[in-house]
């Protein structure tokens, strides 16, 4: 039997730090590459190669070639 009082602990999440993808390029301000199909609040994710949306999984490939 379980403790009447007992609490699960949850684990810290971290923020999401939205404010890290806006640069300001003199008197404007620039958005890191939003995604096309869920618009201007989701940001791609950049990995080694590609571009990458996390919520719809819109992915692009660089066309980087060595």
């Amino acid at each position: 039997m379980a403790e009447a009082g007992s609490k699960r602990q949850r684990k810290k999440q971290p923020g999401s730090q939205k404010w890290k993808k806006y640069k300001i390029e003199g008197e404007k301000i620039a958005r890191e590459k939003i995604c096309p199909r869920c618009g201007p609040s989701v940001f791609l994710a950049k990995h080694k190669g590609r571009l990458f949306c996390g919520r719809c999984h819109y992915t692009e490939f660089s066309s980087e070639t060595k």
